[in-house]
């Protein structure tokens, strides 16, 4: 599923594999150009992964106390990610540890089975295509109730989309399934109306949710016995729960399938508490309290690491000054990292603005927009080869990354937009700002309270200025969390979307009435070529669809991608943290040893 990085300017699609941009020396080793120390490639491997056999298992290491303290860029806010209002990057870098489910991404993005939780996950019939799910013997929740094969029917039911009451923020994929069915508490067979081979994407940690739970605080005896044409009310009674019912942290209906359950939450210092899940059925080791703090200021999160106050900086919003903080702490032990994101910055185009519906428009503010002076002006400090993305669905670290269009629209220059403009029937007005029909071109971008995202629209605006645009810098702390974006509440949108590796997750928001298309875009082709892309059943096929649909949105001028931001991460006092790109520093928290 995708979700927004809600205090972030950070970009990049789904890579399958990580480019480290890398780096200078720590007392752990050598050090390449950007800052990375040379040892780091090799933390993005579990230590008990099998890569070959496509399986992840917690390592087996020494339990000891703590705590290990993290900073990262902004608040856990929700149990459920999956509601489009908290649907953000910073609960799922929770939950990662809390929540169990049905795969494991390392750091280098390989899609791995939960072997600590699984036995397996396999297509068992292709007409129908069918894929079946085997559930470990002895999975529980902490509160000591079975984790089975009823919370994966939760799952399915809640984002299947044929429940309303459930408002799930994305139901690619689960919206294929036409029946899911627990033939035993240990297995879960789910049949598609359609071939889907981002299958493995289906039932990861955040969509898991307490089957139990849900049935206790509803009355509803069995979910299972629960499906889209049963009585309205009690479909009512679970979904505004699922919906409503999980958000903060309340420990009696919050339990923890992982090897870590939050056991605090401030919500007035954004501090998250975790200690060990004393039902965990893997490895116990690791430490055992971890304590995850917002840092709003990533200069003030790099000074905490220099003071001893927290262990590890895990930051998707690198800033230059942090940056050279952290590389000059090698002296005192502190290991330095960066490496691409699965996210991607970018300015999506509302068509629902007057003056956005006009295409020549559009066009023009693509012209104007020189990203390699956004990405030079603030991103070289992190990593020196930093540079605009081409691409809504590739990362430039992805084979299959081609230029979709971008490299030769956006940023052309002023002299280039005015002549669109003019053949459009736009003309200069006496304040140097084109106008056309009355209607002056005046437009704002909006972005949640970020100083590089603030940067970023200073930028623009001088760019456009040249070109008689004028662009309004709306800087709102509730951009995200408090549903503007969602809601098409703009002109333009700035912010990032954060993927797991499947190339379907594009499509609800790009695609005509997709649930994660808030800008109101429409373009029959480009919905044609991603329903083709995910009935296909193979890979290259489907790619062929994806690069079709890429192309047709940088055609429509819908959505302009800016560049592919590396996450920055620094730690001490740990043996070993590699920050995965979708859900963050805590994927293996669990296998951290002490470092002294």
């Amino acid at each position: 599923m995708r979700r927004w990085k809600a205090a972030s300017a950070v970009t990049v699609a789904a890579a399958a594999a990580l480019v480290l941009s890398a780096c200078s020396g720590g007392s752990d080793g050598g050090s390449d150009q950007n800052g990375s120390s040379t040892d780091v490639k090799s933390m993005a491997v579990g230590k008990a992964e099998n890569a070959n056999a496509g399986t992840y298992k917690l390592g087996d290491v020494p339990s000891w106390p703590g705590p290990v303290t993290i900073g990262i860029d902004d608040a856990y806010s929700a149990y459920n990610n999956q509601t489009p209002d908290s649907n953000t990057s910073y609960n799922t870098y929770i939950l990662t540890a809390v929540l169990a489910g049905s795969d494991v991404l390392d750091g280098n993005n390989k899609v791995l089975l939960n072997n600590d939780v699984l036995d397996s996950w396999d297509v068992t019939s292709t007409n129908p295509y069918t894929v079946t799910y085997k559930i470990k013997p002895g999975v529980k929740w902490s509160d000591g109730v079975a984790w089975n094969c009823k919370d994966f029917y939760l799952a399915w039911l809640s984002g299947s989309g044929k429940v309303k009451a459930f408002n799930a923020a994305s139901t690619t994929g689960y919206d294929l399934i036409n029946d899911a069915k627990c033939v035993d508490d240990q297995t879960f067979v789910t049949t598609y109306s359609q071939p889907y081979v981002d299958y493995k994407g289906l039932f990861d940690s955040a969509q898991m949710l307490p089957a139990h739970i849900l049935e206790k605080q509803t009355g509803i005896a069995d979910i299972t016995k629960l499906t889209p044409s049963s009585d309205p009310a009690e479909l009512t009674k679970a979904g505004d729960f699922w919906t409503n019912g999980w958000k903060g942290f309340k420990a009696d209906i919050m339990p923890a399938s992982g090897p870590y359950m939050i056991s605090a939450f401030d919500e007035n210092q954004g501090v998250v508490t975790l200690k060990k899940n004393p039902q965990w059925i893997g490895a116990k080791g690791g430490p055992e309290t971890v304590i995850v703090k917002k840092f709003s200021d990533t200069k003030a999160m790099a000074t905490a690491l220099q003071n001893g106050e927290i262990n590890v900086v895990a930051s998707t919003q690198p800033d230059a000054t942090a940056a050279d903080t952290l590389k000059g702490l090698s002296a005192q032990g502190v290991i330095y990292g960066s490496a691409p994101q699965l996210t991607y910055e970018h300015l999506d185009m509302n068509y629902k603005n007057a003056i956005l519906k006009d295409e020549a428009a559009r066009k023009a503010f693509f012209q104007v927009v020189d990203r390699k002076e956004i990405t030079d002006k603030l991103l070289k400090e992190v990593q020196s080869d930093v540079a605009p993305t081409n691409s809504l669905i590739w990362t430039p670290a992805e084979a299959g990354y081609k230029d979709a269009g971008y490299g030769t629209t956006a940023g052309v220059g002023a002299a280039e937009a005015k002549k669109t403009l003019e053949a459009d029937g736009w003309t200069l007005g006496a304040d140097g700002i084109y106008q056309k029909n009355g209607q002056r071109f005046s437009v704002t971008i909006s972005h949640n309270n970020n100083s590089r995202r603030d940067q970023t629209v200073e930028i623009i605006q001088s760019q456009a200025k040249a070109a008689g645009i004028e662009i309004k810098n709306d800087n709102d702390p509730t951009f995200l969390s408090g549903g503007r974006v969602s809601t098409g509440n703009w002109d333009i949108a700035l912010f990032g979307w954060s993927q797991a590796p499947f190339k379907s997750q594009s499509q609800p928001i790009y695609s005509t009435g997709g649930s994660q298309n808030y800008q109101a875009y429409s373009d029959p082709k480009v919905d044609d070529a991603f329903k083709q892309a995910v009935v296909a059943t193979d890979e290259t096929t489907a790619n062929q669809h994806y690069a079709e649909a890429d192309k047709g949105i940088a055609a429509d001028y819908a959505s302009l991608p800016l560049f592919a931001t590396p996450s920055m991460w620094a730690f001490q006092g740990v043996d070993r943290v590699y920050m995965q790109s979708y859900n963050g520093a805590l994927w293996n928290v669990g296998e951290w040893e002490q470092r002294k």
